[in-house]
């Protein structure tokens, strides 16, 4: 197997050099069956080979060494060793081959046939059927890993059900999930899981969504909420109104994003990829180096010794460890984050965000709740009341802004015959429509002085957010709103400022409101009344100093400030596909405390990679030494080669069971 093809690219469009051998090793992924017994027969029929090499070797050293019989010598000790050869090495020659012919020249592949030929070309039959009997095997192992990476990922998302009971004239029927309809009604018994997106028709009901968000804290609903592929019903049947086709629903757009992400590679990876395909040209040029120029500098040169401390040279260099178990470590990042309801959309930003100097963040639905209440409405005694909430009301139901919907519960039923013309959104400002032919104005104090509207409101002692509102060219009144802080905002703080990163608010609500947001969570700078481009300069002032950035937010209302940052995350991944979309790092939940824990995934995932690198480097040097000083056999060079590479599968793979809600 490849150690490219272990990279886990599932579509490695972006990447020019895809072998034969990711191929046949992605089929040999897929081919993976779910159920116990086929995983058992799976792995069987992945060891048989080596199993038959190995009982073949061990007759050959019990005939060399133990019972030596007087005929095991010549040609039937030489087919006897042949045969034990063919089961693992006849695989990896073709695989030569076929990257020959693909016009990859200088592959393990051939290392290891040259390496293994060689042997048996000098006479050390046991030790060329041994060294690709252990390479066969470590491949096996390497094999599953990266299966047992991708197969994590998939259960912790996928594990939705093949078919769905539809309601047809109140007759339950069963229906294959991937068949079903927009507008067929769903029948969801306790403990079922929801095989595709849609609405609660149901009063109310309680879900599950830890498949979605890494909690399994039961979420009530009522009616008319969506409700998500891969949410759990918990207590009553409930009944769902589809509305996203199967291939269409959320959690499969996560699936998709989360089984391309290594698509995205990280700078240590390409760095890695690129270094292989220099350094095996290199070492297999050096060990022909080491056999042939002895000749001309040692005076009792022994060709068939020194052919041996090449070939031993040429088993040592495989780049085996190092071209696998680094984006299997990163692909284990991308688990652990996947586990904990964090879709990193590549390994880059598992990197990034292991060197994050900075984290801006917005206030309204990240460090905040997002739901606004009204506190107190101000209505000039020159208006009617009513009249002029109303016109606020149908303004605001054309906003999806969340302080639109604190206006509708306040207000009410909207009054359909009032028509808005020519609405119109300013930027940073508010609202401005027709209604009755006359201008209305809905906003902050900023839109009032934009169109020179008197008040003699003094709005900077108001310490809740506030809506403004002027009608026909006069100040008609004022709401005042408040958010709640989220219940983990503060400690999310805390825990980056432990982690050594600088935390910025920025916001285009009031700064008297973001000030007493910042202080009560302890953000070290914190700026109101901005508008996107004020947001824009404030990021550029940052990226200036040559302090990497990262922005937290809605990650669509704030595109520009989201590509000025080096990665944008995205909080309540759950309610916005376009969310999923843009930002680079999807949180599945609201929770700000997974901010920190994204960043410990990455930093933890960068620390395993660099002690893979650092062990892998350090063995192959100094046995690469021994090797061509003729101090090393083949044995020590498959442990260089194989042995390490397992070390540090088994080291990228320990990511994925760690705990880091509580570190």
């Amino acid at each position: 197997m490849s150690k490219e093809c272990c990279s886990t690219d599932k579509k490695p469009s972006k990447t020019k050099h895809v072998s034969s051998d990711h191929e046949h090793h992605e089929n040999e992924g897929h081919n993976h069956s779910h159920s116990h017994e086929n995983d058992e027969r799976t792995t069987f029929q992945m060891f048989l080979p080596a199993l038959i090499s190995f009982a073949l070797l061990l007759i050959g050293i019990a005939f060399d060494y133990l019972i030596k019989p007087s005929w095991f010598s010549g040609w039937p000790r030489f087919a006897l060793y042949l045969l034990a050869y063919i089961p693992v090495g006849f695989p990896v020659i073709k695989e030569a081959f076929l990257s020959i012919k693909n016009g990859d020249f200088f592959s393990e592949f051939l290392l290891m046939t040259i390496a293994t030929v060689g042997a048996f070309a000098i006479g050390e039959y046991p030790e060329g059927v041994a060294v690709m009997l252990f390479y066969s095997v470590g491949e096996v192992f390497q094999t599953m890993a990266v299966q047992k990476a991708q197969l994590n990922i998939k259960t912790l998302l996928d594990q939705r059900p093949d078919e769905i009971t539809i309601l047809e004239n109140n007759i339950p029927t069963i229906l294959k999930a991937e068949k079903a309809e927009i507008g067929q009604i769903i029948q969801l018994k306790p403990g079922e899981k929801l095989a595709l997106d849609g609405e609660l028709i149901s009063e109310t009901a309680a879900f599950n969504t830890a498949a979605l968000t890494g909690e399994s804290k039961p979420d009530s609903l009522k009616k008319g909420d969506p409700v998500l592929a891969g949410m759990i019903n918990l207590n009553t049947i409930s009944l769902v109104k589809i509305n996203t086709l199967y291939q269409d629903s959320k959690l499969s757009k996560i699936l998709q994003l989360v089984q391309n992400a290594s698509s995205q590679k990280a700078k240590t990876e390409l760095f890695i990829r690129k270094f292989a395909k220099i350094y095996t040209p290199i070492v297999v040029f050096l060990a022909i180096g080491i056999c042939l120029l002895p000749y001309f500098f040692v005076a009792n040169y022994e060709f068939r010794d020194w052919l041996y401390r090449a070939l031993v040279f040429l088993v040592i260099s495989c780049p085996c460890a190092l071209v696998i178990s680094i984006p299997l470590g990163y692909f284990g990042g991308i688990g652990a984050g996947s586990k904990n309801g964090i879709l990193f959309k590549g390994s880059n930003f598992l990197d990034i965000l292991a060197n994050i100097q900075n984290l801006v963040m917005d206030k309204t639905g990240t460090m905040t709740e997002g739901v606004f209440k009204v506190q107190e409405a101000f209505i000039e005694k020159d208006f009617n009341q009513q009249e002029i909430l109303q016109y606020l009301n149908v303004l605001e139901s054309k906003s999806t802004h969340p302080i639109a919907i604190a206006v509708h519960e306040f207000v009410g039923e909207i009054d359909h015959a009032i028509v808005v013309e020519n609405l119109e959104e300013i930027a940073g400002h508010g609202l401005k429509g027709n209604i009755n032919g006359k201008e209305f104005l809905a906003g902050n104090f900023k839109l009032m002085e934009k169109f020179n509207i008197q008040h003699q409101i003094n709005h900077t002692a108001v310490s809740d957010t506030v809506i403004a509102m002027a009608y026909d060219g006069k100040f008609a009144g004022y709401l005042t709103i408040s958010d709640q802080i989220k219940e983990d905002a503060a400690q999310t703080v805390a825990e980056l400022k432990k982690l050594g990163i600088k935390t910025t608010m920025l916001s285009g609500d009031k700064s008297s409101v973001v000030m007493e947001v910042a202080k009560k969570l302890g953000i070290t700078n914190a700026f109101g009344d901005l508008l996107p481009e004020d947001k824009v300069n404030k990021m550029k002032e940052m990226k200036a100093r040559n302090e990497s950035v990262a922005f937290v937010g809605d990650g669509v209302n704030d595109a520009p400030v989201v590509a000025l940052s080096d990665v944008g995350m995205a909080m309540g991944g759950l309610g916005s596909d376009a969310t999923v979309e843009t930002a680079d790092v999807v949180i599945q939940d609201d929770k700000p405390s997974k901010i920190p824990m994204a960043i410990r995934i990455g930093k933890e995932t960068k620390k395993i990679v660099w002690q893979n690198i650092i062990l892998a480097f350090s063995v192959k040097a100094v046995v690469l030494i021994l090797g061509a000083g003729g101090l090393a056999t083949m044995w020590e060079a498959v442990f260089a080669d194989v042995g390490v590479a397992l070390l540090a599968i088994l080291n990228a793979v320990r990511i994925q069971n760690m705990n880091f809600s509580k570190k």
